[in-house]
């Protein structure tokens, strides 16, 4: 028998705050203010037909194909309309704002920071035993058994396991300082030796490693980066009444 029970505001609150999330939530706000205000010290307007294409990528991004999934996906988060739009024009003021800030500064820091952007694909095995792992080194080494048996054998993850561990296109920024020098400094395709840290024993094989260009992706990401850390500045900047 279906049972109905009724949640309040003040419930929600109080269980955001028991579940600890409350300063999460309070730098997501800040960071919403420090956004609107900052655009309109610099101008933006927004246009319905701007805010009509922003809602509409993120219906695209969101998966919601008709108006039957939109009207889902806004009852499973409980959203109004009015709240649709108020992400839509949070999002288009943010890229507005990022490009108005740095879009004339975006190429001097690819080139003051472009070896965090260097990339390296990736195959990478994470073992519990550092010994194991060795050990699995040198049986690669000695062709004794191939790097993608390996995976087969000791990668738990059904989806990394049949993609035989294959990490992507990682950049410097996105290592761990100790897999990055060893990483870069490999000549590919190079079977590295394990690098432990405090997730296991890494056993990786560079394919390639990959100079950075600054084409309309990279400038996206480096866009997103100097944006990140303006925020995180702002955000130190506020002083919260309550």
């Amino acid at each position: 028998m279906t049972q109905t029970i009724t949640i309040t505001n003040e419930e929600i609150i109080n269980e955001i705050k028991l579940s600890c999330k409350m300063p999460e939530i309070v730098e997501q706000i800040i960071t919403r203010k420090a956004i609107e205000n900052a655009a309109k010290e610099a101008g933006i307007e927004v246009t319905n037909e701007a805010l009509q294409q922003t809602a509409d990528a993120l219906r695209l991004m969101s998966k919601l194909e008709t108006a039957d999934d939109t009207w889902e996906w806004l009852e499973k988060f409980s959203l109004t309309l009015d709240d649709f739009e108020q992400i839509a024009y949070t999002n288009f003021i943010s890229g507005q704002l990022a490009n108005h800030l740095f879009a004339d500064k975006l190429e001097r820091y690819f080139f003051e920071h472009q070896l965090d952007y260097a990339g390296a694909a990736l195959y990478e095995v994470v073992l519990d035993d550092e010994d194991l792992a060795i050990e699995l080194f040198y049986a690669i080494k000695e062709s004794e058994i191939s790097f993608h048996n390996v995976t087969c054998q000791y990668i738990e993850d059904k989806e990394l396991r049949r993609k035989g561990g294959y990490k992507g296109i990682v950049h410097r920024k996105d290592l761990k300082p100790e897999i990055s020098a060893a990483v870069f400094a490999a000549k590919p395709p190079q079977l590295l030796k394990p690098i432990v840290t405090s997730k296991g024993a890494h056993l990786i094989l560079v394919e390639e490693l990959i100079q950075p260009n600054l084409d309309d992706k990279l400038r996206a990401m480096i866009l997103s980066d100097m944006f990140s850390e303006w925020l995180k500045q702002q955000i130190e900047l506020f002083e919260i009444i309550q």
